[in-house]
């Protein structure tokens, strides 16, 4: 018989590059079969990684077809997501770059908001600008607030920009002018002018990526724009070099921050866009999951080797923030990062990884991270040459992990090693191996729920009404535990929940996000120009989607409105509309609407102000579910165990034998009573505590907790 493919059975593969693994996901669809592939990250070559990765998944789905009548399916794109860009302005490895400002305006990245994170810090240290202040350009141009010239842009004034350019030995630009996000034509008229002139320079445009009010952020975000330009764009050229090495006319695809994705080419000119992808991915994950269980009130809970990130999602519609930092000088300090103005998921970094380093602080207390140890040399117990106590060495030495059975037998651990940086560790604390062992676990545990239930309390909400859905390779092995901390009172872990940020790449939707600002009073606002704007941010989104392989699109209208004099905007939203004289009474219903939930009244005679408008365009996103395209599933019908180990009950203070299970040998519809261990290649799930555990008919693991103290 021949083979044939079916034109429905495509495969998509995503792909994410964590600070230790890197994660790779084939999809089926629309069968939504999967098979999964780990690789030790190659921080000197990414792509490297990457390329092993997908290799590796190619050949599981080539050996699933080998008896089949039908040939493996053709591979149809591959997704990505990546740390490069969070990681290269963390190290500040970025291209040399020049800015070209308004006259006047040279400083505002080092003016900033002038304001001090921490007033009692003598010492305190501020995030440097990525560009430097000799590498800054000011033009004679200016615009007023509305938007109208008050100085022109004369051509010889460009050409001098481009002659300063040209003396400095920089790779790319960022263009912020004074005003551009309502008029960008100065900016447009620049960068014409570079590239014309200096063909290979990248051109970053301030009115391209945050066309938003405020002039230090929208300029920040820019600086940074252009700082990793060169380097993203030179990376992804190069994957897709190395995608057609393995498969010839496969389109790369790029997650991005709000949670869907889009092309590569959208990706390398706007790749701050990309800067929280990978945790972005594992909360689309968490919410697929949601939508298979019904559950509506979800903490997405995500922790691979480096950080631990959380997402309060209610509604099945995970929350979008239009500013946050990136880069801070002190980890948890709100105000000592580089502001950054893009659309993103709202994510909290609530902690450590499985590769975080565990040390004594100068007064004798327990500290974990900020640093880590990565994949190289990596924990202790890898073997790698690494030698501090990490969290998967503590996580080892308390029987967590299994130091044979470790990513499916692949890698040993060895606890030895990890039992010397611990020992050490110890001896500087003045406590026990054990009391520094659990001390490491306990405290990376606490750290987490205590900035989850913050971070919970903080949008009037009550972490007992919450699912936690854990994803990440550390993730499910202290969920349970995060969760009792919590009183939260169920935790899910999705099928394949190691690569859980992939799941959710193939997940996610098609996604573009546009912005503009142009602050007027409700009753000003000029409708016929907020038509045409609108309808010019569609044609441009369109053509993106289009690009990203979408065909059928959702648009959504937001609109950040305050009253006249308030500092702080509320969001609203309204289903895509031709906007007219109209739409003013719907935005004010909505506006009074959400602004009395938040504050409990209206401001009497208060005027109402329109700050920013936004269009989200994006694929329908209906939910995939996933099952397993290889044989690992078994389809016997009683529960055993594969063996028993000691591990440490948090509760009883010792430790005592429990069940462990492989977690694909449990059929679905079993139940099981904690503690117990549930393993797989990917991840490992600890149930530390009294539990109901059942498998779920989509292979999602349900714990339900009874014992909180």
């Amino acid at each position: 018989m021949n083979k044939q493919v079916k034109v429905e059975n495509i495969l998509r593969v995503a792909v994410d590059i964590g600070g230790t693994f890197t994660d790779g996901v084939a999809g089926l669809l629309p069968a939504g079969r999967i098979w999964v592939a780990k690789s030790p990250t190659t921080p000197d070559d990414p792509g490297e990684a990457v390329s092993t990765v997908i290799r590796d998944l190619l050949r599981q789905v080539a050996a699933s077809y080998a008896d089949a009548e039908s040939s493996s399916p053709p591979l149809a794109e591959v997704v990505h997501g990546t740390t490069l860009i969070t990681n290269t302005l963390i190290e500040r490895k970025g291209a040399r770059s020049a800015l070209v400002t308004t006259s006047g305006m040279r400083d505002v990245l080092d003016i900033g908001r002038e304001w001090r994170y921490d007033i009692y810090d003598l010492e305190i240290e501020l995030p440097k600008p990525l560009i430097a202040e000799t590498d800054r350009i000011e033009v004679s141009e200016r615009l007023d607030a509305r938007g109208e010239k008050l100085l022109p842009l004369t051509a010889a004034e460009a050409q001098r920009v481009v002659d300063e350019l040209r003396s400095l030995n920089v790779t790319s630009v960022a263009v912020s002018l004074l005003h551009s996000y309502v008029n960008p034509d100065h900016e447009k008229e620049i960068a014409a002018q570079i590239k014309a002139a200096l063909p290979g320079m990248f051109v970053s445009l301030s009115s391209d990526l945050a066309r938003e009010i405020k002039e230090y952020e929208r300029t920040s975000t820019v600086a940074a724009n252009a700082y990793v330009k060169p380097l993203v764009s030179n990376y992804l050229n190069e994957l897709n070099a190395r995608i057609a090495a393995i498969k010839e006319n496969v389109p790369l695809r790029v997650m991005v921050s709000s949670g869907g994705f889009s092309s590569a080419e959208a990706g390398a000119e706007s790749p701050i866009l990309l800067l929280e992808s990978g945790p972005a991915a594992g909360v689309m994950s968490a919410l697929n999951t949601a939508r298979q269980n019904d559950v509506q009130q979800v903490l997405a809970f995500d922790m691979g080797g480096t950080t631990a990130k959380a997402c309060v999602a209610v509604g099945g519609e995970a929350p979008i923030a239009h500013s946050f930092e990136c880069a801070r000088v002190k980890r948890f300090r709100r105000g000592s990062g580089l502001p950054i103005l893009i659309p993103s998921i709202e994510l909290i970094e609530i902690g450590a990884g499985g590769g975080s380093i565990a040390h004594c602080n100068r007064l004798g207390l327990l500290n974990i991270g900020p640093e880590s140890s990565g994949s190289v040399p990596g924990p202790a117990c890898y073997g790698r040459g690494g030698t501090e106590p990490t969290v998967t060495d503590a996580d080892l030495l308390l029987g967590y992990l299994s130091p044979d059975n470790f990513l499916g037998g692949e890698m040993k651990l060895d606890v030895a090693n990890a039992s010397q940086a611990v020992a050490k560790l110890a001896t500087d604390l003045k406590v026990s191996p054990l009391e520094a062992t659990w001390g490491i676990c306990n405290v990376v545990n606490e750290n987490m729920a205590s900035a989850a239930r913050i971070h919970i309390a903080e949008n009037g909400l009550d972490p007992r009404d919450f699912t936690m859905i854990a994803t990440g390779g550390a993730g499910p092995v202290h969920a349970v535990e995060v969760a009792r901390k919590l009183r939260i009172p169920r935790v899910l872990i999705p099928i394949a929940a190691g690569a859980g940020s992939c799941l959710g790449m193939l997940a996610a939707p098609a996604r573009v996000d546009r912005a503009w600002s142009n602050p007027q009073l409700l009753a000003d606002v000029d409708w016929q120009t907020v038509a045409q704007n609108l309808a010019d941010l569609r044609h441009e989104s369109q053509a993106e989607l289009e690009a990203a392989g979408a065909d059928t699109v959702e648009w959504i209208i937001g609109v950040d409105m305050r009253y006249a004099g308030q500092g702080a905007e509320i969001a609203v939203t309204l289903p895509f509309e031709e906007v007219s004289q109209a739409t003013a009474d719907r935005l004010l219903k909505s506006f009074e609407s959400e602004y009395e939930r938040l504050y409990g009244r209206l401001v009497p005679n208060a005027l109402p102000q329109v700050i920013t408008w936004r269009l989200v365009g994006r694929a329908p996103n209906e939910g995939q579910r996933f099952a397993w395209g290889d044989s690992r599933a078994s389809a016997r019908k009683d529960v055993v165990p594969s063996g028993q180990r000691k591990i440490y009950l948090p509760l009883k203070g010792d430790f005592e034998m429990v069940n462990v299970y492989n977690r694909y040998s449990v059929p679905p519809d079993s139940s099981l009573i904690g503690p117990l261990i549930l393993e797989e290649r990917e991840s490992t799930i600890v149930v530390a505590v009294t539990a109901d555990v059942s498998i779920r008919s989509d292979l999602t693991v349900s714990v339900t907790i009874k014992e909180f103290d």
